[in-house]
């Protein structure tokens, strides 16, 4: 059981890998980020990225089921309040096998709990050539020795790392009202704000996401949920951002559509992938019944200098709850075509 004390600044750690199928990239895009280079292998051909690749928020996932496998679950390990910076550095692909780096950055002792203390870590999503698919930089909240911590038992990573949805208990539910046309890069108002959709997050679906990436007990076991510091069974983080971009996706294709209706046989503008994020908060839990209706402001953009035909938009994106409660927001970037 490594404890707070057990971490200290400066050391670096090799964890296990994983083999990432052609299947496992559809399964996960299919149900959370159904874009055509993550779910249609020909399309992805003519895209910005020239093939099929894992959405970035499935290396996310891939990422936190590395690290659970690990040391989260042989830890005193209290959750983490969110995520300071992603960098999506290479694309994932078919036949891909990742693995894990993690390094400590620095430790600090909570003044208002003295229970705990804080780790801040640099997670590493490595492919076969030890390539970085991914960064990650995040503090993580772990018990001190004496806190009386008591991990539950369970054979907790008894599961595949890969996402098999159940039947669907839940769909993202469109925002009402009409939609804007999707715009290009040059037609993008800074300060527009847009309603994504919402999301009700069963139980079913919050315990099969976590078996495959997440396999804490307060992710998959109601009694051990219950005993957590957050008395009942509630989603992982990764999920409720699964959830923002399931969102996103069905809000991009009613704009597609409203394009279409407008421009006829005109081709809308087309998204291309995102390098990254900041600012990830989780700010309050996501429990089994809860919707989470999801909303997207366009804070700035820019032309890429690399890729004249393309621009960035920048994002500050926001989950709420059915009590008004917000409970989750980060922000974003992601390519989009310009006008020819």
């Amino acid at each position: 059981m490594r404890y707070f004390e057990d971490f200290v600044a400066g050391a670096v750690v090799e964890g296990g890998s994983l083999a990432i199928s052609e299947d496992d990239i559809l399964a996960y895009a299919r149900r959370f980020d159904a874009q055509d280079f993550h779910t249609d292998p020909e399309a992805a051909k003519a895209s910005i990225v020239g093939g099929l690749i894992a959405s970035g928020w499935h290396s996310c996932a891939l990422l936190m089921r590395l690290i659970a496998e690990s040391f989260i679950l042989e830890s005193t390990s209290m959750g983490a309040p969110g995520i300071e910076e992603v960098k999506w550095l290479r694309p994932l692909k078919p036949g891909d096998v990742v693995s894990l780096r993690w390094t400590v950055i620095e430790t600090k002792e909570s003044r208002s709990r003295p229970e705990m203390g804080l780790v801040k870590f640099r997670f590493e999503l490595l492919n076969q050539r030890g390539e970085p698919v991914l960064e990650q930089t995040n503090w993580i909240m772990f018990g001190r020795r004496g806190s009386g911590f008591e991990a539950p038992a369970g054979n907790w990573l008894a599961h595949s790392p890969s996402y098999v949805a159940p039947a669907r208990t839940s769909e993202v539910e469109p925002a009402a009202g009409p939609v804007t046309p999707a715009r290009f890069f040059d037609d993008l108002v800074v300060g527009e704000s847009h309603e994504l959709g919402s999301l009700v997050f069963t139980a079913e679906e919050i315990v099969a996401f976590a078996r495959s990436f997440d396999a804490q007990p307060f992710h998959m076991d109601e009694d051990a949920a219950r005993q957590s510091s957050f008395g009942g069974l509630c989603a992982s983080g990764w999920h409720t951002a699964a959830g923002w971009m399931a969102a996103m996706v069905v809000h991009r294709r009613g704009q597609e559509a409203a394009f279409k209706a407008a421009f006829g046989d005109a081709s809308a503008p087309r998204l291309g992938p995102s390098p990254g994020f900041k600012n990830l908060r989780w700010l309050k839990p996501v429990y089994a019944g809860d919707r989470i209706t999801y909303h997207s402001v366009l804070a700035d953009k820019r032309a890429s200098a690399s890729r004249p035909q393309w621009g960035l938009f920048f994002h500050h994106n926001t989950g709420v709850n059915q009590n008004g409660e917000t409970v989750f927001s980060f922000e974003g970037c992601a390519f989009v075509e310009r006008r020819a």
